[in-house]
């Protein structure tokens, strides 16, 4: 799950390079927090929050039967 969220984030920033995504596991919830440049962080939220909603959407679409719920907070 880790590399889809990297992949389609680097993609959308303009400085993929300060793009840092770090995994938390937990028993039932693992958290990926997003750390972007100050710049690029309305890119990944989108406008009322339509673009980090639609990567939510893809990750949760993305997950089999049986895994961990996923949730993605976006660090200022």
């Amino acid at each position: 799950m880790l590399d889809l969220v990297e992949f389609v984030v680097t993609n959308l920033v303009d400085n993929p390079k300060d793009v840092k995504i770090k995994e938390i596991q937990g028993e039932t919830t693992t958290i990926l927090e997003v750390a972007v440049a100050k710049d690029d962080l309305g890119k990944i939220i989108g406008r009322q929050g339509r673009v980090i909603n639609a990567l939510r959407e893809l990750v949760r679409a993305s997950l089999k039967k049986g895994d961990n719920k996923v949730l993605i907070e976006v660090l200022s």
